[in-house]
């Protein structure tokens, strides 16, 4: 089994203890009136950076275990990126649902809650936390999954980044997805099986997207100003980056660095 598989199948049994404990029933009837900050229309405006939180992951290994969620979040909002990802896996990531309420409760940015999300009980979750979009990740999904998940984003009014690897993915997005309002295309540079990272990935797929209808972001992988600037020269409007900015010594200095 490898590392992908073996998320998915630790993280079934995470959402039905999960269920027992807060009913779908009664977390689906309190997230209605909760209002969401748009990451769509922020990037629809102006290129922007997406910054991670997270403690560690299975490809770059323990980042800082003692991360203050709220103190990094608040940096960020500061630093004038455009929204905020907070990985809540767990145990691959060690978050949890609890690091997005804190985020939440420090912020005015659009948050997405990053997750390996299977079971529509986490989308409902998500935004009760207080999630403004979440991550679907084609590649672990079936068709009819990915339908009934946009479905439900819509009906609760949660934006949707769509993460695809290749061009399979890409393929299946295109005829799953027709109406792109609300919804950003996230190309993922790291392959989820081998854990590897090559931008060249973006690079490469960007070439069979309309990026003048549908706003796209490069994930995972980008240190550098330089790659930012092509990338944004090819029609992608954002980054989501985590290691190389909580890696660094100085978090404001790096996001100044790759914003310039």
């Amino acid at each position: 089994m490898n590392i992908l598989s073996e998320i998915i199948e630790v993280k079934k049994n995470i959402v039905e203890e999960k269920k027992k404990k807060f009913p779908l029933e009664k977390i689906s009837e309190k997230v209605e009136k909760i209002k969401n900050l748009s990451i769509y229309k922020s990037l629809k405006n102006k290129f922007g950076i997406i910054a991670e939180l997270k403690r560690c992951s299975p490809s770059a290994g323990l980042i800082n275990f003692n991360l203050d969620f709220k103190t990094t979040s608040l940096i960020y909002q500061k630093s004038g990126i455009s929204g905020i990802s907070v990985l809540t896996c767990e145990p691959y990531f060690s978050g949890s649902i609890e690091d997005l309420k804190t985020v939440r409760e420090a912020v005015t940015l659009p948050i997405l809650m990053k997750d390996f999300i299977i079971d529509e009980y986490q989308i409902y979750e998500g935004k009760y936390y207080g999630a403004d979009f979440i991550l679907l990740i084609v590649r672990i999904l079936e068709n009819q999954e990915i339908k009934k998940f946009i479905k439900i984003c819509e009906k609760i009014s949660i934006e949707v980044l769509i993460e695809i690897f290749n061009i399979e993915d890409l393929k299946r997005t295109f005829r799953l997805v027709d109406n792109w309002e609300n919804k950003i295309l996230g190309i993922n540079n790291r392959d989820l099986e081998t854990l590897k990272t090559d931008i060249n990935n973006t690079l490469n797929l960007i070439k069979h997207i309309p990026v003048d209808k549908i706003i796209v972001i490069s994930e995972s992988g980008i240190k550098r100003k330089e790659e930012i600037l092509l990338l944004k020269n090819l029609g992608v409007k954002g980054v989501l980056i985590g290691e190389s900015i909580l890696k660094s010594k100085n978090i404001e200095e790096k996001i100044k660095e790759l914003k310039n």
